[in-house]
């Protein structure tokens, strides 16, 4: 069984989505709406999923 990690960076109406193989080979590299998250991690096998989120401040 091959582990994949996917990172989501969150923001408030995209959010990028970065994935890996064991190898460190990359499977994806997109950015979907919010809408199409569910749809999206719905159609790949188990995987580790980690979350980014900051808040900016501007200036």
């Amino acid at each position: 069984m091959s582990l994949s990690i996917y990172g989501i960076d969150l923001a408030k109406h995209s959010f990028s989505i970065y994935g890996e193989d064991e190898q460190g080979k990359a499977l994806t590299h997109k950015t979907i709406t919010r809408s199409k998250v569910l749809s999206t991690f719905t159609n790949i096998p188990p995987a580790i999923v980690a979350l980014a989120a900051k808040k900016a401040r501007i200036i």
